[in-house]
């Protein structure tokens, strides 16, 4: 199990980084080329390397290593049900999750009672504090490269209905209201779009 971790090492940190100035300027076909490519071939490598801890934990430190910005350019253009844009989505909830834990965590708390079903899906412990809200991110990610990846799919969408839902109580009148439900919008478009995608891994015609 050792030596396919270290073959595939560079893909995660120089490699991407490499692909995406390479990519900055080329055709919006190359681009989406290019971003089903490394999705793919990041999502073959964790689930080849399963079991094995180091390299899926760096996988699930991959925006630590490279930059959610250098994954914003890989994978933030591509559509929210093709693989490139869930793997973007997870990623960042993950990040949101670490950087803003405290917020996410008064969302979630607030919107599980609006949303027991997808608070059951999404599978955050009781306290649901900043560190559970880190601990099930890390934990759908971990599902995408050494569990059932529909599965973990679900979950991201699951989690995303249940801050909606939150946001959307919380709102308040008037201007700052109404950015917030924008935002709860987006989380709404999150959670469809990883459910289709779990829907299409299902079927085996996830692009």
């Amino acid at each position: 199990m050792s030596e396919p971790a270290r073959h595939h090492r560079p893909i995660v940190a120089a490699d991407l980084e490499r692909l995406v100035e390479g990519s900055v300027e080329g055709e919006p076909s190359a681009r989406m080329e290019l971003a089903h490519a490394t999705a793919a071939a990041l999502v073959s490598v964790g689930r080849n390397t399963a079991g094995d801890d180091e390299p899926t934990d760096r996988l699930v430190r991959l925006a630590d290593t490279v930059g959610l910005d250098t994954l914003a350019e890989l994978w933030r253009g591509a559509p929210p049900d093709s693989l490139p844009g869930a793997l973007w989505a997870l990623y960042l909830l993950r990040t949101w999750c670490t950087e803003n834990g405290s917020e996410v965590a008064r969302l979630y708390r607030t919107g599980r009672s609006l949303a027991p079903v997808d608070e059951v899906v999404a599978g955050v412990r009781d306290d649901a504090d900043p560190n559970a809200i880190a601990a099930v991110a890390d934990d759908v990610l971990n599902g995408l490269y050494q569990g059932e990846l529909d599965v973990a799919l679900e979950r991201g969408a699951a989690f995303f209905r249940v801050v909606a839902a939150g946001r959307e109580f919380l709102a308040t009148d008037g201007p700052d209201g109404d950015a917030e439900r924008h935002r709860a919008g987006r989380n709404r478009a999150c959670a469809d779009g990883l459910g289709r995608a779990a829907d299409a891994w299902r079927d085996g015609t996830l692009p």
